[in-house]
């Protein structure tokens, strides 16, 4: 497929050939001309086969918590995602005399299974094309007034409420493709009773930590197993009740054991998150000064702290395991795209390309009178500051320590109690959730990033508490903190907080929250001064570009609904020499060697090292080069949200998980690069491996039935 949007010039054209590799595809409507390139590549599957049908191949992908990807692996409800997807829920069970983070956990039974309060599984139903509904009701008026989200939001309401009348289980989700050149309906159906089965220790689950982060070589053994459970009597979804079954689904993935070669058919089906592959030159500048910058500067000080109080104290780092390793992923995400699009030149790639679309648009005039690059780029101008400073205040105060979370909640309408008929009765509480945060950590981070957030941000973005620092605490920001957490009722638990009386607003976290919320306010004016202007630009640009490259199949920018990708197995040249296109047991025992010598993202515990050392790993060993194969790689398309992703082989049975892109490709979010970009993927049979002989799951080796 052509390049969709950073095209070299005219001079380089021959660079960017038809890849199988690129493309987030959606299903119901796949074009022709991409299954026919899937069958030259050996997919082997008729097309129907893919959507249609309760056997089709999406029937057994679920859209895992909102966040992630998953497959149903057996007919008992089974479900393989990633063990960072799962970390969260593995950390919530986690005390410091049972710490499934560091141990693992094993369930032998149904019984020991582990229910997860607010975990949910999708299943996609259907998708359909809305966009001639849209447009008979004046869309396009509306999106150029401001207002197109608002009508989009209400046809959603309507949909729902048909849906529901026919299937209480059902939910619609109306979104914008093609940057809101097309909308699509997506049915789901939502199951909430997801139980914890089986977790490796987080030594394992997250082996190489940061330092291997976006990184290849990986040995990484990233994957947890869940189950579906429904109610017992209509086998329909349903709240947790102990007395839930395990679901039974018409279609689970069938685990292969057959392994793969290099050229070997690979296809991801999975929830991408976002991409921005349309995004103009003027955007991607925004992204790489006003967004990543930001983000990844403010990160690694609040990560720094983080660490360290995590390693002094085992409650803490229980605590804050899944927070930091939230916060690091897009940290160093942040880093390694700004380098690829400083390094690759992308800026001026995309401008190059852009010229190309206004020589077309000039010796075509379509949408003469209403794309207008000049216009395009003064409004990213106009917005650049704005912008960053939301970054930095997002950054700053956002879900980062308790104090601030409860000062924010205050200002944002949090539920108040007590009698409606007498005001000065009313009050707002807060519950002990001091299983979740330490207050010594949150502290410290906060009078951290509050004094960055100042050197950071021009004066009309600060807010006013920082004159309170100045004059009553003579700068010192922790000071202000210690005060803000011992001083304000916010952080008294269980305590009623009457919200009409005359000193509520004198409390300290409440006119801190409001003094948030104020400089909230006047970023976001700022911000949507522009931000219909530029979100109509760049849906015209995306529509030129379209219609210049009618001829070619064009995928939408991932929006977390299901898409598939399909490509290789195989490697690419890593500094020069070949990458390899597979890891082997014997990679990762040396580097556990390196973490017995004090490397702490290669120790793990002596067990692993002596099962990845041996001699033979029976039916698990690959048959072609005689060895284990922990994870391998291909050149699918891939972003954030497609963790979990099951990888397919030609006959759609699973031959492992996807778990991260490389290194090189940390801008294909904006910018595919069929050269570098790579999907990583762990080996189902190094999954299964694990399960069987450290986690001795026989009953799940055998319900999985791999073959």
């Amino acid at each position: 497929m052509k390049k969709l949007l950073l095209l070299l010039v005219a001079v380089h054209c021959s660079l960017f050939t038809a890849k199988a590799d690129e493309g987030m595809w959606t299903l119901y409507n796949l074009p022709n001309a991409v299954y026919e390139t899937m069958k030259m590549e050996n997919y082997e599957l008729p097309y129907g086969a893919l959507y249609e049908g309760d056997q089709a191949v999406k029937n057994c992908v679920v859209n895992f918590g909102g966040y992630c990807s998953g497959v149903v692996v057996s007919p008992d409800g089974l479900v393989f995602t990633n063990h960072h997807c799962g970390f969260e829920a593995i950390r919530s069970h986690s005390t410091v005399e049972h710490d499934y983070m560091l141990n693992g956990f094993v369930s032998n039974s149904y019984e020991e299974e582990l229910p997860n309060k607010d975990l949910f599984v999708s299943f996609m139903i259907e998708q359909k094309d809305v966009t001639s509904l849209l447009d008979s009701l004046g869309y396009e008026k509306r999106a150029e007034k401001g207002t197109g989200e608002q009508l989009v939001d209400s046809l959603e309401r309507v949909f729902q409420k048909q849906i529901s009348a026919k299937d209480s289980t059902l939910r619609v989700e109306l979104k914008p493709f093609y940057e809101g050149n097309r909308f699509y309906l997506t049915t789901y159906r939502d199951y909430n009773d997801v139980r914890l089965v089986f977790a490796l220790p987080k030594s394992m689950g997250k082996f190489g930590g940061e330092t291997d982060n976006w990184m290849w070589p990986r040995q990484t053994c990233d994957f947890s197993v869940f189950r579906i459970y429904v109610d017992p009597k209509t086998g329909a979804p349903a709240k947790y009740s102990k007395d839930n079954v395990p679901m039974h689904p018409k279609k689970w993935a069938q685990v292969s054991l057959q392994g793969y070669q290099p050229g070997s058919f690979s296809m991801t089906l999975g929830y991408p998150g976002s991409t921005s592959r349309y995004l103009s030159s003027y955007g991607i500048l925004e992204r790489r000064d006003a967004q990543n910058k930001p983000r990844y500067q403010t990160r690694e000080i609040k990560q720094d702290i983080m660490i360290r109080h995590m390693r002094a104290d085992e409650a803490v780092r229980i605590k804050y395991d899944s927070k930091y390793a939230q916060s690091s992923n897009y940290w160093k995400n942040s880093i390694g795209m700004n380098k690829c699009i400083d390094s690759i030149g992308l800026i001026q790639q995309k401008a190059a390309y852009e010229a190309k679309i206004r020589q077309w648009q000039d010796s075509t005039g379509f949408l003469k009178d209403k794309l207008d690059f000049n216009k395009l780029e003064t409004f990213y101008k106009k917005r650049f500051n704005a912008m960053r400073a939301m970054m930095y205040f997002s950054e700053t105060f956002g879900r980062n320590d308790e104090m601030t979370n409860r000062a924010l909640r205050v200002t944002r309408g949090i539920q108040v109690k007590g009698d409606k008929d007498k005001p000065k009765k009313q009050y707002i509480d807060f519950k002990d959730n001091s299983d979740t945060w330490d207050l010594n950590l949150d502290r410290e981070v906060l009078a951290a990033l509050m004094k960055n957030y100042r050197e950071q941000v021009e004066v009309k973005y600060q807010p006013d508490f920082y004159n309170i620092i100045d004059h009553d605490f003579k700068g010192d920001y922790q000071l202000f903190v210690d005060h803000l957490f011992k001083k304000s009722q916010l952080m008294k638990n269980n305590k009623k907080i009457y919200v009409n009386k005359k000193n509520y607003h004198k409390d300290p976290g409440v006119s801190y929250g409001e003094s948030l919320i104020s400089t909230l306010a006047e970023i976001r004016a700022d911000l949507m001064s522009t931000n219909d202007s530029i979100d109509n630009l760049e849906r015209y640009l995306c529509a030129a570009k379209l219609r210049m490259e009618e001829d070619m199949p064009n995928y939408s920018d991932a929006n977390f609904t299901m898409r598939l990708s399909y490509g290789q197995v195989g490697e690419y040249l890593l500094a020069g020499q070949p990458s390899g296109y597979y890891t082997e047991a014997s990679s990762i025992v040396k580097k556990m060697e390196q973490g017995e010598k004090g490397v702490v993202d290669y120790e793990a515990e002596p067990i692993m090292k002596e099962l990845l050392s041996a001699k033979d790993f029976g039916k698990y060993t690959d048959k072609t080069t005689g060895k284990l194969h922990l994870c391998f790689l291909s050149n699918n398309d891939i972003t954030g949200g497609n963790s979990g992703s099951p990888m397919f082989n030609g006959k759609g049975e699973l031959i492992g998980l996807a778990f991260d892109g490389n290194w090189d490709s940390l801008s294909s979010d904006i910018f595919f690069d069929s050269q570098l970009a790579r999907c990583i993927g762990v080996d189902i049979r190094y999954v299964l491996y694990m399960m069987e002989k450290w986690g001795k799951a026989d009953r799940l080796i055998k319900e999985i039935g791999a073959k």
